[in-house]
C-alpha cells in the first residue's frame, strides 16, 4: 500500500512536470479559466439590454405618452417615433427588434372600458430579447394605464396587490448565472481533454512502454494521472472563482467556494476517467479529438447549465442522470446560487459520487485491458 501511494505521488508529478512542458494545454487551461469566462459572460445576456424599438402612436393622446416616456435604458434605447406605413419594412430591414403600435382613440377607449389594443410586433429572430422584451413591455404598458386610471376621477382602488420578489439575483442578471456555468463547463472540457490527451501522449513518446516494465499497476498510473490532472483543474477553478468572476467581474458568490472544491474534487475522478476511457479507443490526438467533440457537446447542452432539465423530455431527464456532469451542475448551482449547506446537497454529492465511482471501474478496467494488449 506504501509503494503504492509512492508511485502515484511520483507519477503525478511527473504529470505536472509533463504538462508544464505542453505550451498548448497550459495555453488551454489559462484562457478557459480567464478569457473565456469573461467574453462568454458579456456575450452570453438573457435579459433585454439596450433593445431597439419604435413607436406607432395614432392617438397622441397624454396616455401614449406616458406609456413611450416610460420606455427608458438600459433596457431599451430610446424609442423612434415612425409612421404605420414604415413599420413592416424597417421590421424586415431589422432596424428595429420591437415595435409598439397606439391605435386611434386609444385613451378616450380606455376611460370608457373599451379595452383597446396595444400592438406589440417583435422580431423573434432576436430570441433571448424577444421573448423577454415582450414581457417588459408588456408589464410597461399594464403600469402605466394603471397608474393612469389611478388618477381618474372615478378610479376604483383594487382589493389587491401583486409583490415579486426575486430570489438569488434581485436584478435577474445573466452574468451572474453565465459567469459561474462558464467555469463549470470549463472544468467538464479541461478534465477530459487533459486526462486523455496525457496517455496519447504517453503512447506517442513511447513512455508508456518504459512505465509498463515498472513496479507499478495500471490503477497506479490511472490514479497518477486522475489526481495530477485534477489538482490543476481544481486550482485553477479556483483562481478563477476568485479573480476573474469575483474580482475582476464583480459577481458574487452566495454560497461556500469550499464545499464547491469538495464537489469538484469528486467530480474530477468521474470526467477524467472519461477523458481516459475514451483514449483508450483511440491512437492519436486527431482520433481523440473527433470523439471527444459530441461527447462535450452533449454533456454541455443536456446537463441543465443551458436549458434547465425539468424543461427537458422526461425520457431524456432519465437518460441524463447516467452523465457525472448533470450531478454536477445541479450541485453547483445549488451551492453558488442558493448558499446550499452540506445538508441540502448531500444527495446530489452521494449520487455524483456513485456515477463517478461508476466511470472510474468502467475506466480501469478499459485501461488495464488495453495495457495488456500492449504488453
Amino acid at each position: 500500500m506504501r509503494r503504492s501511494i509512492a508511485n502515484i505521488l511520483r507519477l503525478g508529478i511527473k504529470e505536472l512536470q509533463s504538462l508544464a512542458r505542453d505550451p498548448v494545454l497550459v495555453f488551454l487551461i489559462v484562457w478557459a479559466f480567464s478569457a473565456l469566462v469573461y467574453s462568454v459572460s458579456q456575450a452570453e445576456k438573457f435579459e433585454v439590454d439596450r433593445g431597439s424599438i419604435a413607436i406607432v402612436d395614432d392617438d397622441r393622446s397624454a396616455l401614449s405618452g406616458a406609456i413611450t416616456d416610460a420606455i427608458q435604458p438600459p433596457f431599451f434605447q430610446p424609442p423612434a417615433l415612425i409612421d404605420a406605413a414604415n413599420l413592416d419594412p424597417l421590421m424586415d430591414s431589422g432596424r428595429f427588434v420591437f415595435v409598439v403600435e397606439f391605435p386611434p382613440r386609444f385613451q378616450a377607449d380606455v376611460l370608457a372600458g373599451r379595452k383597446p389594443t396595444v400592438q406589440i410586433t417583435v422580431d423573434a429572430t432576436a430570441m433571448s430579447q424577444a421573448g423577454n422584451g415582450a414581457v417588459f413591455l408588456r408589464e410597461i404598458v399594464t403600469r402605466e394605464v394603471a397608474r393612469f386610471l389611478s388618477d381618474a376621477p372615478t378610479a376604483k382602488t383594487p382589493p389587491f396587490r401583486v409583490a415579486v420578489r426575486t430570489r438569488f439575483n434581485p436584478n435577474a442578471e445573466a452574468i451572474w448565472y453565465s459567469s459561474a456555468m462558464t467555469v463549470i463547463n470549463s472544468i467538464t472540457l479541461l478534465s477530459v481533454i487533459l486526462c486523455g490527451a496525457a496517455l496519447i501522449r504517453e503512447r506517442e513518446h513511447g513512455t508508456i512502454e518504459h512505465l509498463l516494465v515498472m513496479p507499478v499497476s495500471p490503477t497506479d498510473i490511472m490514479l497518477s494521472k486522475i489526481l495530477a490532472n485534477g489538482l490543476v483543474i481544481v486550482v485553477a477553478a479556483l483562481l478563477s472563482f476568485t479573480v476573474v468572476v469575483g474580482w475582476l467581474m464583480q459577481v458574487p458568490i452566495s454560497g461556500s467556494i469550499a464545499l464547491f472544491l469538495l464537489g469538484a474534487v469528486a467530480y474530477q475522478f468521474s470526467v477524467n476517467a472519461l477523458g481516459i476511457l475514451l483514449a483508450t479507443f483511440t491512437t492519436s490526438m486527431q482520433q481523440f479529438g473527433l470523439l471527444v467533440i459530441p461527447i462535450l457537446i452533449t454533456m454541455n447542452l443536456l446537463s441543465g447549465s443551458k436549458t434547465p432539465l425539468e424543461s427537458m423530455p422526461v425520457w431524456l431527464q432519465t437518460l441524463m442522470q447516467a452523465a457525472p456532469s448533470t450531478h454536477f451542475v445541479a450541485f453547483s448551482q445549488s451551492v453558488l446560487f442558493r448558499n446550499a449547506g452540506f445538508a441540502e446537497v448531500w444527495p446530489k454529492l452521494a449520487a455524483l459520487v456513485a456515477v463517478g465511482a461508476v466511470f472510474f471501474l468502467v475506466a480501469l478496467l478499459r485501461f488495464r485491458q488495453s495495457v495488456t494488449r500492449a504488453q
